[in-house]
């Protein structure tokens, strides 16, 4: 007769279970069509909001939209507001590594048990209205929808105080957006997802201004585009929200760089926070700083109320933002970031300069095929020496070939080097960052969140 397991054994079982079950989940999902790939509209989320008892309703949110500075905006909101004390949900996309990540509980991502409790709390539902749906025409629910309704289940299980939530796309038909969030923020919209979104600044910004709620507080940062702030302003008068803009009602007020990030003073709109440390890089950070704790003044006091400065102080310094101009390695310095549009190329490019000193930088550039690669392509341009275009595992990759033509043509063929797979690409990039004794060569890794991702993985980076 087998002796019973003991408790370890047990564990270990139970586990492996969580695991496979995890695996199962997860693949059910990603089955789905991608969250690219999608019919604007609310109905299919709200229809499942509702069969739960609208979870969403219990518990307030800090919205988020803009086309770049989202996620990083919404990990500064939510380090200040834990520092505060309050239990926090965070939603973000896309991630870098696990469909856990996307749903934060107290900074970090969701337990696989929970996440699996909060699915099968759901998915009756969503199946109830994918057959609804699709017997009316109309196509079942997407990756992004059901992971919305996760979360939102898994934050009003819990409970959360609070949740920060990032728009996926757009923001009037985007599948967060069936909350009435007394705080929004809108970071810099440019032109993305044409597509879906418009092809005009306007048209973009109205879509975002879509989570601008009656008697919120919209908290608005740096457009590079007037058009922006007008369409903007017209949503909050429209629905009596209060909007403040960064430049005229808050904004840093002195920057200097740091090793590790950057010292910044910044003013709210309640008060002055000099002296602070941030651990990311680059002017864009800093600004994403201070419309963060815009943010967390109009959640906790209306705007009204001044923040204890050493609690700022501290939820500033604990950021992190990971796949945004982070260092993954050194000797040589290999550099990741998520850029994946022209506006996020200007602000790498930017913080390149602002931040950091090679010698000589050599990217690896992996790009989308419904991306401009030759505008980012064209901003990057000054601050590399050599290029290595490559693609990453996503089937939305564009092919090395055109891309590495497309590069040719703006950096001359003798900086551009053409390697199929990224772990070649990688090895290709060292090698050349290392001529001329490699001391103070660096690789920056960019194109995709993707890119990112497959980055940090090859050199033994997976946290968030």
């Amino acid at each position: 007769m087998s002796p019973a397991p003991d408790a370890s054994q047990r564990e270990a079982a139970h586990q492996l279970e969580v695991t496979r079950r995890l695996r199962e989940v997860e693949e059910a999902i990603l089955s789905r069509a991608p969250e690219h790939d999608l019919e604007p509209s609310l109905d299919r989320i709200r229809a499942v909001m509702e069969l739960l008892g609208d979870p969403q309703r219990t518990f307030p949110v800090v919205h988020v939209t803009g086309t770049n500075g989202k996620t990083s905006t919404a990990r500064i909101v939510e380090s200040l507001l834990r520092e505060l004390g309050l239990k926090t949900g965070r939603f973000t996309s896309p991630h870098l590594h696990s469909m856990l990540e996307r749903i934060a509980v107290a900074g970090s991502p969701i337990e696989a048990e929970r996440f699996l409790a909060a699915y099968d709390d759901v998915i009756p539902f969503v199946e109830i209205v994918d057959a609804r749906s699709i017997l009316e025409g109309g196509p079942a629910m997407t990756y992004f929808e059901v992971l919305v309704a996760v979360a939102y289940a898994a934050f009003a299980d819990l409970p959360v105080d609070v949740a920060v939530v990032e728009v996926g796309m757009g923001g009037s038909w985007d599948a967060t957006n069936v909350v009435d969030a007394p705080v929004s923020v809108v970071t810099p919209i440019g032109l993305d997802h044409r597509h879906f979104l418009g092809d005009t600044v306007e048209a973009i910004a109205g879509e975002k201004a879509g989570i601008i709620k009656e008697d919120a507080i919209t908290v608005v940062g740096l457009q590079p585009e007037v058009e922006a702030f007008e369409v903007l302003r017209e949503r909050a008068e429209e629905v009596g929200a209060r909007i403040v803009f960064e430049g005229n009602d808050f904004g840093v007020t002195e920057r200097d760089v740091a090793v590790g990030g950057q010292q910044i003073s910044l003013k709210g709109i309640a008060s002055e926070y000099p002296d602070l440390y941030l651990p990311l890089h680059g002017t864009h950070q800093a600004q994403n700083a201070a419309v963060a704790v815009a943010a967390v003044e109009a959640f906790v006091g209306g705007g009204e109320q001044a923040l204890d400065v050493e609690v700022v102080r501290a939820g500033l310094a604990r950021v992190e933002s990971p796949g945004r101009l982070e260092i993954v390695r050194r000797s040589p310095t290999v550099l990741v970031d998520a850029a994946h549009n022209p506006a996020g190329a200007v602000a790498l490019r930017d913080a390149l300069a602002d931040s950091f000193t090679f010698a000589r930088l050599v990217g690896v550039i992996a790009v989308m095929k419904d991306k401009d690669a030759a505008e980012m392509l064209e901003i990057l341009e000054p601050a590399l020496d050599e290029v290595v275009v490559t693609r990453t595992t996503s089937p939305r990759a564009m092919s090395p070939r055109q891309l590495g033509e497309i590069a040719s043509e703006i950096f001359g063929e003798h900086r551009v080097s053409v390697v199929d797979d990224l772990p070649d690409a990688l090895d290709r990039a060292a090698g050349l960052a290392d001529e001329g004794g490699g001391v103070s060569g660096g690789v920056l890794a960019t194109g995709s969140v993707v890119t990112a991702a497959e980055v940090r993985m090859l050199l033994g980076t997976t946290t968030v």
